[in-house]
């Protein structure tokens, strides 16, 4: 997901490697006391490009902090539909090994993207025995979703999700910016109305999907668990996508971390995109998504 460019006459934020800069104040925050303030949270979310190794690398580390501090945590992943919650449990448990455990999730079918960039996070969950999260939804709900509408599916072929609240207009701006940001020579930059309105329903079932599943955890778990999210940023940016249903499901006690390898802010773009902002090393280049026999979360 591309970050906020920077524009004519606004001010540049400097952002050194291996700090977190505050996106409303352009300051530094000094680790441990974001990290003391973030497990106190009761969901944490990681924003990711999905194809960056370093990005892991990170959400792992900041997972193993907020751990220490706040040890009855689950950790949501993006990558799984829901159906596949058994075998996360199976794993977790230390049931099967790993090639098993990619076979059984379908890995190649609903993912694709190389599972190594991932397997060390699966590896803490399973070490530590924290709860993984299967937040998707089946993939055919989404299509469903974003041809015909919420109305027209029925309660009981939803697998387990509610009606999103309707997108906001700031989120339609946001979501026509990233489309416009993937035209190219045979692609109009602008989509149709009712085209664009049915990406909107299709974007939206993935982010109530990722909520119910966050928010169904929680209302069945003992204790006050700290609920981590591995998301897509696109989902997460300027409170849009899944932290404002997560808002419409009654919590609001959460919070979005987000990765950057930039070192420099436009500071009126950076404007409420997230809690705090990770500067990187510098990234490797992205591993190429294998072929699948089938996408279909």
């Amino acid at each position: 997901m591309a970050e906020p460019s920077l524009s004519a006459g606004s001010a540049s934020l400097a952002h050194r490697r291996a700090t977190w800069l505050s996106p409303e104040t352009g300051e530094t925050i000094a680790q441990h006391d974001l990290m003391r303030t973030m497990a106190r949270k009761r969901v944490v979310l990681l924003g990711e490009s999905h194809d960056i190794a370093e990005i892991h690398r990170w959400q792992l580390h900041v997972t193993a902090f907020l751990h220490a501090l706040r040890p009855q945590m689950a950790v949501g992943f993006e990558m799984f539909p829901r159906r596949i919650q058994p075998v996360l449990d199976a794993w977790v448990e230390g049931e099967m090994d790993t090639a098993t455990f990619l076979e059984r999730s379908e890995w190649a079918q609903v993912w694709g993207f190389d599972p190594e960039l991932y397997l060390p996070l699966f590896h803490f969950c399973r070490q530590q025995r924290v709860p993984m999260l299967a937040l998707n939804c089946h993939r055919p709900l989404v299509t469903r979703v974003g041809q015909i509408g919420w109305d027209a599916i029925p309660v009981d072929e939803r697998d387990g999700v509610t009606p999103a609240a309707a997108a906001t207009e700031g989120y339609r701006r946001y979501l026509a910016g990233i489309m416009s940001g993937f035209a190219g020579p045979d692609r109009p930059r602008a989509m149709e109305p009712d085209r664009f309105d049915r990406f909107i329903r299709a974007q939206q079932t993935w982010d109530r999907a990722f909520a119910c599943g966050i928010a169904d955890y929680l209302a069945r778990a003992e204790g006050e668990p700290l609920v981590i999210g591995i998301i897509g940023r696109g989902h997460l940016e300027y409170g849009h996508g899944t932290p404002y249903q997560l808002r419409d499901l009654g919590i609001d006690d959460l919070a979005v971390l987000l990765p950057t390898d930039r070192a420099s802010h436009d500071q009126e773009s950076l404007k409420g995109i997230g809690d705090a902002i990770f500067r990187l090393d510098t990234p490797e280049p992205p591993s190429p998504r294998r072929p699948s026999p089938k996408a279909s979360s």
